[in-house]
């Protein structure tokens, strides 16, 4: 069975087990209501929508800017009139992932323990996302990642599991282009950090820019929360690369590019979208980080079919954070799975959707997304794959990220 046919085959399943349960409660089963939070007596059914990305340590500015958009769709959701006459109120759970995986684990169990969960917009990293992905899978929960970029993810034969972000197959293809086709760039010294997405992205480009015909002159691995690259970059200069690519967050990128300047090597750093924050100038230093260079899923936040209308509705709920980059997308994530809430509400009642079959259902109707959303038009492919391939780069001009412009 095709994964598109097991979703519509799930969608049945759950229509048929929620009418079910409808009828049972017409027939004197009004005590369950009571057990999942029902609504009893024409209440208000509130469910929740978990959102967790790391929330502490070194990567918190792009997991708080995840928990941000989540927050504001919430918001918004709550105060649409469609989601009061269906009887539904949303609630955000937010717990932090650290982002470790075992962090993640333990999150992911935390979060589907509680039976008013019906979906989460998880997580920040692959290597949490693709472990987190079996918990949420077991309690038929349904997961839109806004950052997880590793292919892996959604090809574990998951019905449950989407992302509203391109993978690094796509990224780490363009990234290898830009830089033979604009940068011209003909050698290259490819380090990641370790994890999922980093040395997957790594590896994709290095695929690309060797196909179009440039020289890795090393490959290198560092470790995540590694510090000291002294060592490393002298044995990168020696090698007199164009360029370094780098796989992974801003942290150790940033530290990577100010110690290669320091050192005399004054060749760009770029990297996918773990480099895009603000927070990777502050920590390389604005000189050392001047010209180099990220690619990141999508479009400027200019360019996104919504994105004004979403800064004026962030600068009004958050005044003092700046919009990172997952934030749209975090947005977005959250409005699909408030979207099949509305629906599947509609369709079954308020009172289905802390049920199993319930849960079914908002699975079968992500799947089925077709929603304008910040980004864009939000749809999924059959593996759970966002069909928005969007990719920009963007260089580092004045002490701040900006959209390459030759």
């Amino acid at each position: 069975m095709t994964m598109a046919k097991r979703r519509k085959f799930l969608a049945l399943v759950a229509v048929i087990a929620a009418l079910a349960l409808a009828v049972t409660g017409c027939n004197g089963g009004g005590s369950e209501d009571a057990d999942n939070g029902g609504s009893a007596g024409g209440d208000s059914v509130t469910v929740k929508i978990g959102v967790s990305s790391p929330f502490t340590g070194d990567v918190a500015a792009l997991g708080l800017g995840i928990k941000n958009g989540a927050t504001l769709a919430i918001e918004e959701a709550n105060a649409d009139p469609e989601l009061a006459e269906l009887g539904v109120s949303i609630e955000g759970m937010f717990v932090d992932d650290a982002a470790d995986p075992k962090t993640g684990v333990q999150a992911a169990r935390q979060m589907v323990s509680d039976q008013s969960l019906v979906g989460v917009v998880a997580h920040l990293n692959s290597g949490v996302s693709i472990p987190a992905s079996e918990i949420y899978n077991q309690a038929g929960i349904v997961q839109v990642s806004p950052a997880s970029t590793n292919p892996a993810l959604t090809q574990q034969g998951f019905a449950n599991v989407f992302r509203v972000c391109t993978i690094d197959t796509v990224q780490g293809s363009f990234a290898g282009d830009f830089a033979i086709d604009t940068l011209g760039a003909k050698t290259v010294a490819v380090i990641d950090d370790s994890t999922q997405y980093g040395a997957g992205l790594a590896d994709e480009f290095a695929k690309q820019f060797e196909a179009r015909g440039g020289t890795v002159v090393a490959r290198e691995k560092i470790q995540v929360k590694d510090q000291d690259f002294k060592a490393l970059v002298t044995k990168i200069n020696g090698l007199g690369p164009d360029m370094i690519y780098f796989g992974g967050m801003y942290t150790e990128a940033a530290l990577i590019s100010k110690q290669a300047k320091e050192a005399g090597l004054k060749v760009p750093v770029m990297g996918g979208d773990g480099l895009y924050t603000q927070q990777f100038v502050d920590i390389a230093g604005a000189a050392n980080a001047e010209g180099d260079f990220a690619t990141s899923v999508g479009l400027p936040l200019s360019l996104q079919p919504k994105g004004q209308e979403f800064s004026s509705a962030f600068e009004g709920m958050f005044p003092d954070q700046a919009i990172e980059a997952y934030d749209t997308y975090a947005y977005d994530a959250t409005m699909v799975i408030v979207e099949a809430i509305k629906k599947v509400a509609a369709d079954l009642g308020a009172e289905a959707l802390t049920t199993a079959a319930g849960k079914e259902a908002i699975v079968a109707a992500v799947a089925e997304t077709s929603y304008a959303g910040v980004t864009g038009e939000v749809a999924f492919d059959e593996n759970g794959d966002t069909t928005n391939k969007a990719i920009t780069a963007y260089t580092v001009k004045g002490g701040a990220w900006v959209p390459f412009e030759e």
